[in-house]
């Protein structure tokens, strides 16, 4: 979620495509809790140990408002840290987790209210068999845990099937096959979109049509 669209031996190209610009009625909530104006790459200051570029974030938000130009302001609440597995996120004291609503509930003192949550993680959890066959359980915990602990409990929950892996091929299939399973959720999928060089991130033309994509089923479902 992080993106990582441009990114090659940790530079980032700086390449904006433009349905990824900057527009005064797209904020994002920065590293020191404040709103500013967002722009890619969206996680810069959040996701720090690693080199962050073109995401899906400012392509879903741009176009929301092409859909629908009298939406209001948009603010994205950027959480995302690669390399993560999806049991750093499900534990009873996870940190990351913590985090996210912590920053969630700090967008939400602005004004405004929560729409929906974007989610795609899990390349982490294809690296071994065993991660891949214990991801459905400690995802569907996450899913509970978060839901409580925001005290939001009918927030759509969109996320992204996965386009790539770590590992074997099976493992792959078997954390895409329980996402794809998954109840209660939103899922958009991202196999067949186009993977860069390192074959496991999205390039950036993939990122925008994710976050397109993204927009698209907020719309028929959601909105």
């Amino acid at each position: 979620m992080a993106g990582r669209g441009g990114v090659d031996d940790k530079e980032w190209d700086e390449y904006v495509p433009i349905e990824c610009t900057r527009n005064r009625r797209i904020l994002r909530l920065n590293e020191n809790s404040e709103l500013e104006e967002a722009k890619e790459p969206l996680h810069s200051g959040i996701d720090v140990n690693k080199t962050c570029g073109v995401g899906p974030g400012m392509a879903f938000a741009n176009a929301i408002l092409e859909k629908d130009p009298n939406f209001g302001v948009i603010v994205l609440v950027p959480c995302a840290i690669g390399g993560t597995s999806i049991t750093a996120w499900s534990g009873s004291n996870s940190s990351l987790r913590s985090q996210m609503i912590k920053r969630t509930n700090e967008a939400l003192e602005y004004g405004g209210k929560i729409r929906a949550i974007l989610w795609y993680q899990g390349e982490k959890d294809t690296e071994t068999e065993a991660a891949s066959y214990v991801f459905p359980s400690e995802y569907q915990m996450f899913l509970y845990r978060l839901h409580q602990e925001l005290k939001y409990h009918e927030i759509p929950f969109v996320q992204v099937a996965l386009a790539s892996g770590q590992g074997e091929a099976d493992w792959l299939e078997n954390v895409r096959a329980s996402q794809i399973a998954m109840k209660n959720v939103i899922t958009v999928d991202a196999m067949g979109l186009q993977v860069g060089e390192d074959g496991l991130h999205l390039t950036t033309n993939s990122q925008v049509r994710l976050g397109r994509m993204l927009a698209d089923v907020f719309f028929s479902t959601i909105s």
